[in-house]
C-alpha cells in the first residue's frame, strides 16, 4: 500500500483542491465535461506525490537530487551567480517530465553557503542551452567533507514556479528534501574538479537514492550502452 498511497506534497493540495474545484464546476455544466475534469485531478494528486526515499549515506557519495532521465554529461563553470568562479567542473544534468517526482533532495551532505535565483526564459529543458537563458534557482553547498558542489534547479518549457525551501546556513543531509519545480524541468548539479560521474547519459535516476559520483573513488568515468 506504502507504493500505492504515497505522501502528497503540501505545495500540491492547492492545486489538487483548484483541480477538483474545476472538475465539479465542470461535470455540472456537463457529466462528460466532469469526467475529464477527474481524471486531470487524479493526474495532479500523482504529479505531487513525495514518497520517502533510501538514501546511500556513506560520505563522499553525490547523490541524483531529482527523479528523471540523465540528458546531459559535461564540464561547465556553475552559474556566476553563485561566485564559485569560472572553472569548469563535471557537470550531471537530469531532466524531468511530467510524470515524473518532481520533490528535489539533497545531493550530500552540507551547509548552504549561497542562494541566488535569476528570471529567464521557459525553454525546452533538455536543451543545453536552457541551463543559461532559463529562469533559475542556484544553489552552492559546502559539504561535510570540505568540497564546494552546487546544484540548480532550471524551469521548462511548462514550468513556472520554482520552489527552494531552504536558506543560507542551513544543514541538509543527502536524500534530504530542499524543493521542487512545477510541471517538468531540469536539475544541474556540478562537482568538483576531477570527479568522474557514475552515471551515463539516458539512465533513469531516482532522487535520494541513485549514486551519480563518488568523490572517494578513483574509478573511470562509467560509460554505458542500450540493450
Amino acid at each position: 500500500m506504502k507504493t500505492i498511497l504515497v505522501p502528497i506534497n503540501p505545495a500540491g493540495w492547492p492545486f489538487i483542491a483548484m483541480f477538483a474545484a474545476i472538475a465539479v464546476a465542470l461535470g455540472y455544466y456537463a457529466e462528460p465535461l466532469g469526467w475529464i475534469g477527474l481524471v486531470l485531478t487524479l493526474w495532479c494528486v500523482y504529479f505531487f506525490r513525495d514518497p520517502d526515499r533510501v538514501t546511500p549515506t556513506r560520505p563522499g557519495l553525490v547523490i541524483a537530487p531529482a527523479d528523471g532521465r540523465i540528458c546531459l554529461i559535461d564540464e561547465a563553470a556553475p552559474p556566476a551567480e553563485l561566485g564559485m568562479g569560472d572553472e569548469l567542473r563535471p557537470r550531471v544534468c537530469i531532466f524531468m517530465n511530467v510524470f515524473n517526482v518532481h520533490v528535489n533532495r539533497a545531493p550530500m551532505d552540507g551547509t548552504i553557503s549561497k542562494l541566488a535565483y535569476r528570471p529567464g526564459k521557459f525553454l525546452n529543458a533538455e536543451l543545453d542551452k536552457a541551463s543559461e537563458f532559463n529562469e533559475r534557482q542556484s544553489v552552492s553547498m559546502r559539504t561535510k567533507s570540505g568540497h564546494d558542489i552546487a546544484f540548480v534547479q532550471i524551469a521548462g518549457l511548462v514550468a513556472r514556479r520554482i520552489l527552494c525551501q531552504v536558506k543560507e546556513g542551513q544543514e541538509l543531509k543527502a536524500g534530504e528534501r530542499f524543493g521542487l519545480i512545477r510541471f517538468g524541468s531540469r536539475v544541474d548539479v556540478y562537482m568538483p574538479k576531477g570527479t568522474a560521474p557514475l552515471v551515463s547519459v539516458g539512465q533513469l535516476t531516482t532522487a535520494g537514492e541513485t549514486v551519480i559520483a563518488d568523490l572517494e573513488s578513483s574509478e573511470p568515468r562509467r560509460e554505458g550502452a542500450v540493450r
